[in-house]
């Protein structure tokens, strides 16, 4: 199989596989959203924040390394195995005697057990760390798919269950405790590489002196984006808390299904052409097309379905998370420059100018938050919004020299994708100001939203879309093909 259709097959997996993640886990939210009030959810946001920013070391920095590298071999993996085990024990066993200082930070008790229960992710995520990485390395993305499926599949029936039976935070804490432990198994199950009994201190200093800077760069990110819900949470209600994280919650798993998927399969594959900058170029290039293609309309086609959606499947007590769902819509919607950007910059071995610009942006974005976090927690949003779009311009500077693809060129390359999927969503929104019900509105929404986007790009002959178009058939073809051979 060559190249090109190489990654797009591999992108497939992975979208099918952070697609069926998406249904199962939206389902989940769904039950969760109705059985709880808005306060509870908000109080164990404060909980998935403090987890979220220790996983960092686990998922961060090292499996990176161990990517981006031309020759590794099994004296890496296995040095790497090791030492995220030891490092993530001892991660959660400084979670677990902090739990009681975090019950009286937020002047609630309760969530100490919270606490060391669902920080137990983060050593099963060690263990499961090295496996997401050698199979991302060797392009195996279709394992993947059933151990992510399997994990939430599983998962998803013990939350539901618990929830119906009335364990309420609980149903969550082991939904998403046991779907990273049976993800976790299959993948040992299925993939083939085990850790051996090597370890070498000189491979893995190797490894961490490309990888503390992306690590260090990852935790800046994420630490920054959890603490707006830190200072929500101090300086406002626990339900302000929760209309933000729920605002924030749909548009972002859109987001994770297309852009998580484009980043694990582009910087292995750019990471294997490191050494022509040009080819490199051309398939950033592409990756930004093919992205915002995809990931744009499905932002626009949310905001605009975002009110008769949330009173339809959360009821009316979470109507006041919509304007957060429409800011977070925009945020998310040029996640895939940000990806494609950052990606070259990894790919090409420039992990230094990666974590200068991750300081840079949150200096801006600091800023920002010193500014905004006064006036209420719509201006702490827009405030998000706006860093958003100034980290962009950020991202994107390097890769004028380092590629000679400039901020214009990223632009135009996204262009009709922005201003399609901008009409399209004009072109719906006034069918939700109709008197229908929300199901109704709904169901003539979304079909509408595809009939305008596909219709505009067949109309205006878009090349991304004949570009997925062909690929697909290529691969349909191969895959008869195959099957004749049989």
């Amino acid at each position: 199989m060559d190249k090109k259709r190489s990654v797009i097959t591999n992108f497939i997996w992975r979208l099918m596989e952070r697609g069926g993640t998406y249904v199962m886990n939206f389902i989940v939210s769904l039950v969760l959203a109705r059985l709880l009030e808005p306060s509870l959810y908000g109080s164990i946001a404060l909980v998935t924040a403090i987890t979220t920013i220790l996983q960092v070391f686990v998922d961060s920095g090292m499996a990176n390394s161990l990517i981006q590298k031309k020759d590794t071999d099994d004296l890496d993996y296995s040095s790497v195995f090791y030492f995220n085990l030891v490092f993530c024990l001892v991660l959660y066993t400084g979670l677990f005697f902090a739990a009681p200082l975090i019950g009286r930070v937020y002047h609630d008790m309760s969530l100490v057990p919270v606490v060391r229960v669902l920080g137990l992710t983060i050593v099963v995520s060690g263990v499961k760390n090295v496996q997401q990485a050698y199979v991302a390395k060797t392009m195996q993305f279709r394992r993947f798919f059933f151990a992510t499926l399997g994990g939430t599949i599983f998962s998803a029936a013990v939350g539901i269950t618990l929830a119906y039976l009335g364990y309420g935070v609980w149903a969550l804490v082991f939904q998403q405790l046991l779907n990273v432990t049976v993800n976790t198994a299959i993948l040992w199950l299925t993939v083939g590489w085990r850790p051996k009994r090597m370890f070498s201190w000189q491979r893995l200093k190797g490894l961490i002196s490309y990888g503390w800077k992306l690590l260090v760069s990852q935790l800046l990110d994420t630490a920054y984006l959890k603490l707006y819900q830190f200072i929500i949470g101090l300086r406002y209600s626990t339900a302000d808390l929760a209309f933000f994280n729920k605002g924030d919650q749909f548009p972002n798993l859109i987001m994770e299904n297309t852009n998580a998927s484009l980043d694990s399969v582009l910087l292995p594959v750019l990471s294997s052409e490191q050494d022509k900058l040009e080819r490199v170029r051309e398939m950033t290039r592409r990756a930004i097309r093919i992205s915002t293609f995809v990931l744009m309309p499905l932002m626009a086609g949310l905001a605009a379905c975002a009110e008769p959606m949330i009173r339809f499947l959360l009821t009316d007590k979470w109507v006041p998370c919509v304007p957060y769902l429409r800011l977070f819509c925009l945020y998310y919607a040029i996640w895939p420059l940000h990806t494609a950007n950052l990606n070259a910059i990894k790919a090409t071995g420039h992990s230094g100018i990666f974590l200068e610009l991750e300081i840079i942006k949150k200096v801006v974005e600091t800023a920002i938050l010193l500014v905004t976090m006064r006036y209420g927690v719509m201006a702490i949003t827009v405030g998000l919004l706006v860093s958003g779009f100034s980290a962009l311009l950020i991202n994107a500077w390097p890769n004028r020299r380092l590629l000679g693809y400039s901020i214009p060129q990223q632009i135009r390359d996204a262009l009709p994708a922005v201003l399609l999927s901008a009409a399209m969503g004009l072109a719906i929104t006034p069918i939700s100001w109709t008197g229908l019900s929300d199901l109704v509105k709904l169901l003539l929404m979304v079909p509408a939203g595809v009939a305008v986007y596909v219709g505009g790009s067949l109309l205006f002959k878009l090349e991304s879309f004949q570009y997925i178009l062909d690929v697909v058939k290529k691969c349909c073809g191969a895959e008869r093909r195959k099957r004749d051979v049989r």
